[in-house]
């Protein structure tokens, strides 16, 4: 922003560019006037002022600019110092308009709030279940969330490694209205510690248990010695049977879906990784990018997508 970086500029930087910027406008004043030529009429043997660098035996005229070109070139050094006075360039100075990149984004966005609030305070009254079900609302939704949410989460919303989908009925912290909202607007953070210090034996046989889980081609004696480690380690966050607990956001172990399984990996090689480095999911807080009331508007869309085919 123009204001900030004005702010910040000491008097010797401020002159340091004013200096380097009229001087090269000075510079390019100087080369085309002092290149200005005019046209010569042949001397009396009819020969014609040349360059005096021949290519292939044949010589380049010397002659001027055409008027119009020349009047070109003088008009862009105008305009340059017009709009140096007008608007900022020379350091410090703010320029006799008092623009800024800063001001011009303020404005814009205030016409847009005096523009869009009232519309967004008549989908705030409306229940998400319902709105969700309101075609003119969702594809306002949609333009939110294709510019905040899709780069992580994906255009089409189903996610990929490590962001999860958003289309299907697998939530780790709830897919009820009043859950989505609250990770729009608190953020969440995950966090599965590292169990390295288990030893790649007791790792390996957590591994089959969770395959197991699954009802994944697992190893029966493997999968056995690891359901006492599991009922020790794990069954705290995950619960016992492996369902997984949303207040915590613990995946549910029991249904196949493995936010972390990279493509192309196999299940008990993304669950070993998982084992042993742990894994840190961070959901980034969003009300404080898209304000209270499009929170409302995205959870619903977000909601309707399970209604999608």
């Amino acid at each position: 922003m123009n204001t900030l970086w004005n702010d910040s500029l000491s008097g010797f930087w401020s002159a340091w560019i004013i200096v380097i910027t009229l001087g090269t406008i000075a510079f390019s004043a100087w080369i085309l006037f002092a290149n200005r030529k005019t046209d010569k009429a042949p001397d009396a043997e009819g020969n014609v002022e040349t360059t005096g660098h021949p290519a292939d035996e044949i010589e380049e005229y010397d002659n001027p600019l055409p008027r119009w070109w020349f009047h070109l070139f003088v008009g862009t050094i105008l305009f340059s110092l017009v709009y140096l006075v007008l608007y900022p360039g020379l350091g410090n100075f703010a320029g006799l308009l008092g623009w800024s990149q800063e001001g011009q984004w303020e404005e814009e966005v205030a016409r847009a709030e005096e523009r869009f609030t009232p519309i967004f305070a008549q989908y705030q009254e409306v229940p998400i279940p319902e709105l969700a079900r309101d075609g003119e609302a969702m594809q306002v939704g949609e333009r939110i969330y294709q510019n905040n949410c899709a780069v992580c989460h994906g255009a089409n919303a189903q996610g990929g490694y490590g962001f999860p989908n958003l289309t299907d009925d697998d939530w780790l912290y709830g897919g009820e209205p009043e859950n989505i909202v609250t990770t729009l607007e608190r953020g969440r953070n995950g966090l599965m510690p590292s169990w390295q210090q288990l030893g790649e034996a007791n790792i390996e046989n957590l591994t089959q248990h969770v395959l197991a889980l699954s009802d994944l081609e697992h190893d029966a004696e493997s999968a056995e010695q690891g359901a006492s480690l599991f009922a020790s380690v794990c069954a705290a966050c995950h619960t016992p049977d492996g369902t997984g607990n949303q207040a915590l956001g613990a995946p549910n172990l029991t249904n196949d879906t493995w936010l972390y399984r990279a493509p192309g990996q196999s299940v008990a090689d993304s669950i070993r990784q998982t084992l042993r480095n742990g894994r840190n999911g961070h959901m980034p807080v969003q009300q404080a990018y898209i304000g209270e009331e499009r929170v409302h508007v995205v959870a619903a869309y977000v909601y309707s997508l399970r209604f999608q085919d």
